[in-house]
């Protein structure tokens, strides 16, 4: 009988299985460099929504040991903030683009329901397999929610870029470094392209701001009165009804992003990570319900962490550890948090543009390489509907209760799709005399 943990016996191969090691001194610095892989995006995701940032370091690496736990130290995998949330969390907290949020509860207590439902979802995978969801939400219908919040979120981007002359030039800047970086650097580089366009941002608003006076100069009082190590400052959930309704149904977001997460895995790795994907959304639920209960964002398993794996070729568990105690670490640094939140405006108006259109991008190309044939009339209707009501964020009142354009458009995916597809016989093989299209499989 296996245990509940792997024994990671010291690898002698060119790959690293997950359920081996290194030798600890290349261990820590494998941890260090998903940390640095994971950090771009974790600090970027909190500071769109008015988060504190340097809360959301620390609950990431709380997540990740959290996973790591459930999924008995076998699926490789960092949790860091998920961008799924900023549009819901904006439209609850009606968040203005600068500075922390100060209606920060209710959008916490909506975190906590998305983490709790996404936890319930976990226990009934585990109960009954993941081939439900496959079937509930197809690459047609994921697809469509996905892009649909990133086109909710280009209004919030545009805002971000407006302004000034300086500004402008400091915003298109920074996202025009992050692009030449994630196209023309090596690999390595472009796996943290984000944190490099931060740094590149950065300089060019010191540069116009603090050197030629063209825009109010950064302060670094915070930075010098800051400790080094203290206590962050957490904050506390409300739980409002309207609040919940709206942000929970992003769990169908996180179930479909971390199925595929798993699946990628498991295709990397060699292994069959099937029987842990329900574990894999319950650990996941559980460290949003965590996060959201303290003031950090909701979390998922990252690409960017799959993406150094993929170069390494080591994907020992181990350093998913390394790395989240690192986080932690340094989440109780509160000179660390002040630097962050000296981020300019500009810079993350910038990042905003790259960030909120890859999100909808990247949703054409899970179409393309899931073969979704747009050519069925069901497919096509769910994706038109889905993106027109995202992008104008149709919203729903009914009695006290308001449902935004993520929402609306969720659940006119998922039940646009469905019902188009009562009474179809969904066709099992070539049939003689139909062409490809018509034979093949709608997704």
């Amino acid at each position: 009988m296996s245990s509940f943990f792997p024994r990671w016996p010291l690898s002698r191969g060119g790959v690293v299985a997950p359920d081996e090691r290194l030798p600890w001194g290349t261990t820590g610095v494998m941890g260090v460099q998903h940390l640095v892989a994971m950090s771009g995006s974790t600090i970027l995701g909190p500071l769109l929504m008015g988060f504190d940032p340097n809360l959301a370091i620390l609950f990431s690496g709380i997540g990740t040991l959290v996973f790591f736990l459930l999924t008995g130290g076998r699926v490789p995998s960092y949790l860091g903030s998920s961008f799924s949330f900023i549009a819901v969390v904006i439209a609850v907290t009606g968040y203005a683009g600068s500075g922390a949020n100060p209606n920060i509860g209710p959008a916490l207590g909506g975190i906590i329901a998305c983490g709790a439902l996404y936890a319930a979802i976990g226990v009934l995978v585990m109960f009954t397999g993941s081939g439900w969801i496959e079937r509930l939400m197809p690459p047609a219908v994921t697809g469509a929610v996905g892009a649909s919040i990133g086109l909710n979120l280009a209004p919030v981007a545009v805002r971000g870029i407006e302004g000034t002359g300086p500004h402008l030039l400091v915003a298109l800047g920074t996202l025009l470094a992050t692009a030449l970086v994630a196209v023309y650097a090596p690999l390595r580089i472009r796996r943290v392209s984000i944190l490099v366009g931060i740094a590149a941002g950065y300089f060019f608003y010191l540069l116009l701001g603090n050197g030629f006076g063209l825009l109010p100069p950064i302060s670094f009082a915070e930075i010098s009165a800051a400790p080094w190590l203290g206590l962050p400052q957490f904050h506390t959930p409300t739980f409002e009804t309207g609040a919940m309704l709206l942000i929970a149904p992003v769990a169908f977001i996180l179930v479909a992003e971390n199925l595929g997460h798993i699946k990628a895995i498991g295709a990397m790795t060699g292994r069959n990570l099937d029987p842990y994907v329900g574990r894999g959304f319950l650990g996941d639920g559980i460290a949003t319900m965590i996060s959201g209960a303290g003031g950090g964002t909701g979390v998922t398993t990252y690409v960017e962490n799959m993406g150094v794996m993929a170069v390494t070729r080591v994907y020992s568990t181990l350093i998913f550890v390394v790395a989240a105690v690192a986080a932690i670490a340094l989440g109780f640094s509160p000179k660390f948090g002040a630097l962050l939140r000296t981020i300019p405006g500009p810079v993350l108006g910038g990042l905003a543009v790259v960030v909120f259109g890859l999100i909808a991008s990247a949703m054409i190309r899970l179409w393309v390489d899931n073969r979704v044939d747009f050519s069925d009339p069901r497919n096509l209707l769910t994706v038109g509907v889905a993106l027109v009501m995202g992008a104008g964020n149709f919203s729903v009142t009914i009695g006290g209760f308001s449902i935004a354009g993520i929402g609306t458009a969720t659940i006119a995916a998922i039940g646009l799709y469905q019902l188009l597809g009562i009474g179809r016989r969904e066709p099992v093989g070539v049939v003689s005399g139909l062409s490809e299209t018509e034979t093949r499989p709608p997704h």
